[in-house]
């Protein structure tokens, strides 16, 4: 008998145990929040002179032999090269772009390539194109630089544009960022004014990524300047306008 109720005692000490056991490990649920939210979003602008400009200037240069091509080319290029570096623009900031070979068939002066369907068309000349991309840290003197650059060589302007420098964005980012934010509340204050109610705090804020645009000129765009231009050429920064955006929950009572 003593020994049924010693099992009795052990077999309840290990079902409390269990009870227990699982009551502590179970974890009460969040209780859901209670909290009344307004979702806005807010865009800043600020409007600024661009300080940098980007320029891509080509030497093209075509003969019947490939190695003549590249060597002619390779003169050009480090002519103008040359002058760009003695005008006071930092090795730095001179970058070759790109470089290509093509070889043209006398099919109406053609690029050779595997569309053309057929493999024995004769090469006429090779087309050698180099590059340059110069970025300029003083735009007043960006029609400076393109008559350079022609006048010692470089026979087409493929790009130009205005922008900002790294410090710039980062200035006028900040600056647009602010202004979104100021916007936003500024909604959100008159929603909240509009249902009677009244901003206690923020709840979450999400930051757009900002727009820097790059102001083209399109007078350059994939055109042949021709050397020997009596006129400087006048190119005019203008503005550029810099954006950012912010979307913001404000919790109101």
């Amino acid at each position: 008998m003593r020994g049924k109720i010693v099992l009795l005692g052990i077999a309840l000490m290990v079902l409390c145990a269990a009870v227990i056991g699982s009551v502590t490990a179970q974890t009460p649920e969040p209780a859901e929040s209670k909290e009344k939210l307004i979702h806005v979003s807010g865009t800043g602008k600020v409007t600024t002179t661009p300080d940098q400009a980007i320029i891509l200037f080509s030497v093209e240069t075509e003969h019947a032999d490939v190695k003549t091509a590249q060597q002619q080319n390779a003169e050009k290029m480090d002519a103008v090269i040359k002058a760009l570096k003695k005008a006071g623009i930092p090795e730095k900031d001179i970058r070759t772009a790109s470089y290509n070979i093509i070889p043209v068939t006398g099919e109406n002066n053609r690029p050779l390539s595997s569309e053309t369907g057929a493999s024995d068309l004769k090469i006429q000349f090779y087309r050698v194109i180099n590059t340059l991309e110069v970025t300029l840290n003083d735009v007043d003197r960006a029609g400076e630089i393109v008559d350079l650059a022609v006048e010692n060589g470089a026979n087409r302007v493929d790009r130009f544009a205005f922008t900002l420098s790294d410090e710039k964005q980062q200035q006028f980012r900040s600056q647009a960022l602010t202004a979104a934010v100021a916007q936003a509340r500024s909604d959100a204050d008159a929603v909240a004014a509009a249902l009677g109610k009244r901003i206690i705090d923020v709840k979450e804020v999400n930051v757009g990524s900002s727009y820097i645009p790059l102001a083209y000129d399109s007078r350059f765009m994939s055109m042949e300047k021709a050397a020997g231009v009596a006129a400087p050429t006048p190119l005019e920064a203008g503005e550029i306008d810099v954006t950012a955006t912010v979307s913001i929950s404000y919790v109101i009572s």
